[in-house]
């Protein structure tokens, strides 16, 4: 093995552990939910604002993050978003002191703000590093250890955050106003051990990557300044961009939804009937899920095109979600947990076809497909609204929309035909 691959194989080792980092943050928003419902005693599109306000970050910030990537290169920006997001974890400890439904809503914002300077700087970075036609399979292995990340979230917050006696909203305003205070205060605090962890290993990896060499790639890094005069309108001359978009938007929205309903969903009487902090195991799955199929798209990545193992995963989460909507029970809950595993290639096939041969704008178009992943803020909104009008189980049908389209996208809209300028 010559040193270029050696030290190509150990940046990636390294930004690999970085994507863990942020899958577990992310899905701990999961565990958040029921948490933050319970202690504010909130609606369900009132809560709906945690991913609203962390994913809302992705959208705000990562034209601005695609700036710094562009000027600071992939391992200042790495840095840099490592930090960003562990301020954001520390303010979780004010937050739960107070305790204050607005500041954990600004710590999630200001956590988010930094990983999405991670997605941006990270994603393409691993795409990059290494031969073009492995670009797939190499995201989505990063992206197994992503879900590696999300798989473990739910079980760490299951048992530090979920692990007291959880209050109904009826049970909860039975409660004269200083019980009120005191439930809402253990509630809260029951956060600040986990996110001061998550501090303090975002600070440590932030050191750990500062310190390392991270390898060139080959002067992309400098490609930017050679961008025409308008390089955002001459970036989304590409239909795959501009198709690929709606699908990152689409499917991250999609996603989240699931993993954000999942626990008030299986914990329905008429779905699993159990408890939240068990609830909280199958979110746990649905995730695992999501862990193994990367490591096996990864593999058949090598052999098979992209396009077509997306459009056949999208089908068959399509037909998943109708079987949880149409279905009681075992098979609602097996089904709707059953989506993770064909959710596992999505986002990294979607991500290489989006930017695949964008050359010089493949820093930009970055960008935009980590914009898009603003999905996951807007989608369980939306969602949460259907819900509280035509109950949780009816309302998957957004997500089930979501899979149709990213259907077409691998059939068709990936396909690299260039607009007419």
């Amino acid at each position: 093995m010559s040193t270029k691959q050696s030290s190509e194989r150990a940046a990636f080792t390294l930004v690999t552990a970085i994507f863990f980092m942020w899958g577990f943050i992310t899905v701990l928003n999961d565990v958040l939910v029921p948490h933050l419902k319970s202690m504010f005693a909130l609606d369900y599109t009132r809560i709906m604002l945690i991913q609203f306000c962390f994913f809302g970050a992705y959208f705000l910030m990562s034209l601005p993050a695609g700036r710094v990537v562009s000027s600071l290169g992939y391992k200042r920006s790495i840095v840099i978003g490592l930090c960003v997001a562990g301020l954001g974890a520390l303010l979780f400890y004010p937050a739960a002191a107070l305790p204050s439904y607005g500041i954990f809503l600004a710590a999630l914002f200001i956590l988010a703000s930094g990983i999405t300077l991670l997605q941006v700087a990270a994603n393409p970075y691993v795409s990059l590093v290494g031969p073009e036609r492995t670009a797939s399979s190499r995201l989505n292995l990063s992206q197994a250890f992503n879900s590696l990340g999300t798989t473990l979230a739910p079980k760490v917050g299951g048992l530090f955050i979920l692990s007291g006696a959880v209050l109904s909203a009826a049970e909860f305003a039975k409660l004269d106003a200083p019980a009120q205070l005191a439930y809402r205060t253990a509630q809260a605090q029951a956060v600040q051990g986990p996110y001061l962890a998550i501090a303090a290993t975002l600070f440590l990896l932030a050191l750990v990557v500062h310190l390392f060499h991270l390898p060139e790639l080959a002067g992309r890094e400098s490609q930017a300044a050679a961008l025409p005069r308008h390089p955002l309108r001459e970036t989304l001359k590409h239909p795959q961009l501009l198709f690929g978009i709606a699908a990152i938007f689409l499917y991250v929205g999609a996603e989240v939804s699931i993993g954000s309903f999942m626990i008030n969903y299986i914990s329905l009487p008429e779905i699993g009937d159990m408890p939240q902090s068990r609830a909280a195991n199958f979110v746990a799955l649905y995730w695992g899920g999501a862990m193994l199929g990367r490591f096996v798209g990864a593999a058949l990545l090598q052999k098979y095109d992209a396009r077509r193992l997306l459009y056949v995963c999208a089908a068959v989460a399509a037909t998943l979600v109708l079987t949880s909507m149409l279905g009681r029970g075992p098979l609602s809950v097996w089904s709707i947990v059953a989506v993770g595993l064909f959710n596992s290639i999505m986002f990294p096939n979607i991500f290489t076809l989006g930017i695949e041969k964008m050359g010089a704008h493949t820093g930009r178009a970055s960008s935009l497909l980590v914009m898009a992943i603003v999905g996951g803020a807007l989608i369980p909104v939306l969602q949460g609204m259907l819900a509280d009008r035509i109950g949780v189980q009816q309302a998957f049908m957004l997500p089930l929309l979501c899979y149709l389209y990213i259907v077409f996208y691998g059939i068709s809209g990936s396909r690299r035909v260039l607009a007419v300028a």
